[in-house]
């Protein structure tokens, strides 16, 4: 196996074979029966022993590592620590199935899911699973000089009370870790290799598991009007592409969808009106929020998801040339509005404008939720562990937040209120593509509110999070996957029927 993760289950009585063995201790340091018996006592005491010398206290994220004892057939033992009894109480198991890989590490091991007050079920083991298998990715195949521990992946042998039911619910959170692994390598790849024809290429490779995609070419969305999303396009030598993912799982084929849109500008120097040189190169994720939308319809589909769901994204790359648009050009969207441009740096909201209204006038959604790297505001704003929600629907928002909380991916509401439209009013044009500096996230959003008409609309801004994401226990990569996990939880707790 090069690279990546593989994970078995076995009963718990199953003892070890080589590798490293994983057990769990809380705050009193204390073995579940399980442990206890595939440790025995003479393991039980040099974990004790271990335990003062190395002053482990057994505090949640938290790991003590050291020889296998005898008798034990194992390399090394692992003990990590879960914290006191409250803390076992809510653990958050998908960050413990990353924090335990990152244990592992290249290596192989068998790892004892239990302790004294152990209460986890099927859907709990799926989502250390889940952790497991985020924690182990990486995005290396440029490199031609590896390490040896990059070319050797994760072992794990999940020992649990019954590996049956928890291997049928890790088969679900598969599919999801699918999801966000491809929303990650869409974010990590350079844009000379994603660019707009080839981002359409990948995402007609969702066919096989049953979604139906549909890509815009260049020529039909000059007939269909996208004057605005075509006016960002024009300054670069490759054409722009619209792709259409359906995914039709609820018994009822005529059930409206819930509608997800993304803006895949897969390189955005500013356009005329140009970035500065410094960090510029990470422009090649201004893509996040297609890549969250196609990498959730790749999860919806692996799990066989019981909802309509159509995607959107509107792939462009925004380039300074001769025919580029500039600031003071007046272009017609889909809609019929017309919008003066004050700064071609704002081209994602005028992506969105004409995508957000190709859906909703012909899908007819339930509801449309938005992804977008945005703006630099909202970084802000909220830093870069939390993305920011702008909605006309206070039942969406606050499933999007219940869900954000659910899975880890967290979101904070943001005020619309009819200052912020008012500032995109133009003196020449139905609106302007920038409020100015002030309260930019939300003047975005109020561009976008433009473009939905009455539909229950979401806009998350995830500029902070979508990309140079902070390091966390279940992910080591500059692009994190960011909106796929919320978004697959929001269709499982509210649209699947």
């Amino acid at each position: 196996m090069a690279g990546g993760i593989e994970i078995a289950f076995e009963p718990l009585s199953s003892r070890a074979r080589g590798g490293d063995l994983v057990v769990f201790v809380g705050d009193d340091l204390a073995l579940s029966g399980a442990a206890s018996e595939a440790l025995g006592r003479p393991g039980a005491e040099l974990v004790a022993r271990a335990a003062a010398s190395e002053r482990f206290k057994g505090k949640s994220q938290t790991a003590l590592s050291l020889p296998a004892p005898a008798g034990v057939e194992a390399d090394r033992l692992v003990v990590i620590g879960l914290g006191s009894e409250k803390d076992r109480a809510k653990t958050d198991w998908t960050t413990l199935g990353g924090f335990t890989a990152g244990k592992v590490g290249a290596r192989s091991a068998r790892v004892l899911l239990d302790w004294p007050g152990f209460a986890g079920n099927a859907r709990d083991v799926a989502d250390f699973t889940l952790g497991a298998r985020l924690r182990s990715y990486r995005f290396d195949q440029y490199k031609t000089k590896k390490k040896d521990e990059d070319e050797t992946g994760t072992a794990l042998t999940l020992l649990v009370a019954d590996p049956a039911a928890a291997q049928a619910a890790a088969k679900d959170a598969a599919g999801v870790a699918e999801g966000v692994i491809l929303a990650r390598n869409l974010v990590n790849e350079p844009p000379n290799v994603l660019y707009p024809e080839e981002y359409a290429r990948r995402v007609s490779e969702l066919t096989r598991l049953g979604v139906e995609v549909e890509i815009l070419d260049l020529a039909r969305m000059k007939e269909l009007g996208m004057g605005a999303l075509l006016a960002v396009a024009q300054g670069s030598a490759r054409e722009p592409r619209v792709a259409i993912l359906r995914w039709n799982g609820a018994d009822d084929a005529t059930t409206p969808p819930l509608a997800l849109i993304g803006k895949g500008v897969v390189f955005d120097s500013g356009g005329i009106s140009i970035k500065s040189a410094g960090g510029m190169e990470d422009m090649k994720g201004d893509m996040g929020g297609s890549a969250a939308v196609v990498g959730t319809l790749h999860a919806l589909a692996s799990r066989k998801a019981k909802a309509n769901v159509v995607g959107a994204i509107g792939i462009v790359e925004n380039m300074p040339d001769g025919n580029s648009y500039r600031p003071s050009d007046i272009v017609t969207s889909l809609s019929g509005q017309t919008i003066e441009v004050i700064n071609t740096d704002a081209e994602g909201r005028l992506v969105l404008a004409d995508v957000l209204w190709h859906v909703q006038a012909t899908y007819k959604p339930k509801a449309m939720i938005d992804l977008a790297t945005l703006t630099g505001a909202i970084i802000v704003a909220l830093g870069q562990d939390i993305a920011g929600l702008f909605s006309n629907d206070d039942e969406l928002s606050a499933r999007i937040t219940a869900a954000g909380e659910a899975a880890g991916e967290k979101v904070w509401r943001m005020p619309l209120i009819p200052a912020f439209d008012k500032a995109i009013d133009s003196k020449f044009a139905d609106m302007k593509n920038t409020g100015g500096r002030h309260g930019g996230a939300a003047t975005a959003a109020a561009f976008l509110k433009r473009f939905v008409n009455d539909v229950p609309w979401a806009h998350l801004d995830i500029a902070g999070v979508g990309m140079s994401s902070t390091p966390s226990e279940i992910n080591r990569s500059w692009g994190a996957g960011w909106g796929v996990r919320l978004l697959d939880r929001l269709v499982r707790d509210h649209y699947e029927r």
